[in-house]
């Protein structure tokens, strides 16, 4: 029996949702990412949300993920960020994902593209 309540204690602790919930608290980067490419994956960066959707197709070499369309949870937590913030966000992604493409979705990709 205590076995069980210890397990199910650090389950919970370990789960992804939470680890991107404290990381989000705390205003710390956290990219949560299954290898699944049919599966989005979610980042957290200065208090803000983003969910990523992965695109496969082809390369010089193989079939990769070559596109990936981003959008933030929330538009109220992106409120102050700098276009320094979204490079930083696609600088990780690309360590990532290096062949992939980056697309954000609006507003996030007027501010961008404004000059």
């Amino acid at each position: 029996m205590i076995g069980f309540i210890l397990f199910v204690t650090i389950k919970f602790l370990l789960t992804p949702t939470r680890k991107l919930e404290s990381a989000r608290k705390h205003k710390r980067f956290l990219l949560l990412d299954n290898e699944e490419v049919i599966k989005n994956f979610h980042l957290t960066y200065n208090g803000a949300v983003f969910t990523g959707e992965k695109y496969l197709g082809a390369t010089k070499n193989a079939i990769d993920v070559v596109s990936i369309s981003l959008s933030p949870d929330s538009h109220t937590s992106i409120q102050g960020m700098a276009k320094e913030d979204f490079y930083f966000i696609e600088k990780k992604i690309n360590e990532k994902y290096p062949v992939a493409q980056i697309n954000w979705k609006s507003p996030i990709h007027e501010f961008l593209h404004q000059k």
